[in-house]
């Protein structure tokens, strides 16, 4: 399940700063902020895409009550509400990953401990310390090991990855 996770936001970043770039060429060459209105859609993949509409609604809104923009703060508000909006759909998950890094070792540990025990349990069997009544458990215990780390290992490097990469995000969200 991990690795499923860890794919899928591997491709929504991906997918994310290939379309905050397209979006950001978008938006500098559009003749104004209907035009890139229209043509929003086409980006959605961007964050940046979420922000432009909570700000663009504030101001049409303010522009339809007024015929102009005359509450800044308000403005600035739909903004900082886009941007929170748009980290938290990058976080999504997320949780899943840190906690498979953080209960995937104990879940290992977990299997060895009863993989040592069915070792104990076989030497007491046999009756003997011969390899042959300690090596299931004792192959059992390394199996669990190692499949806490499989799924612990991935997750952590994926998470702290990920971490940094909605950093990044949310710093191009602000200067936005």
């Amino acid at each position: 399940m991990s690795w499923t996770v860890i794919f899928a936001k591997w491709s929504q970043f991906r997918h994310s700063g290939a379309a905050n770039a397209a979006f950001l060429r978008a938006f500098r060459k559009a003749p104004g902020l209907d035009a890139v209105a229209v043509a929003l859609e086409q980006f959605r993949a961007s964050p940046l895409t979420g922000v432009f509409d909570f700000g663009y609604q504030e101001v049409a809104r303010q522009l339809k009550a007024r015929g102009r923009i005359v509450n800044k703060n308000a403005l600035e508000r739909a903004l900082q509400l886009g941007i929170s909006e748009e980290i938290a759909r990058l976080e999504r998950r997320m949780s899943w990953l840190a906690t498979t890094a953080s209960v995937s070792p104990f879940v290992g540990l977990f299997g060895t401990v009863l993989g040592i025990i069915d070792a104990f349990q076989g030497l007491g069997t046999a009756g003997s310390t011969s390899l042959r009544a300690v090596a299931p458990g004792i192959s059992e215990a390394l199996v669990a090991t190692a499949a806490g780390l499989a799924a612990a290992i991935p997750a952590a490097v994926a998470y702290n990855a990920f971490g940094h990469a909605i950093k990044e995000f949310a710093a191009r969200m602000d200067d936005f």
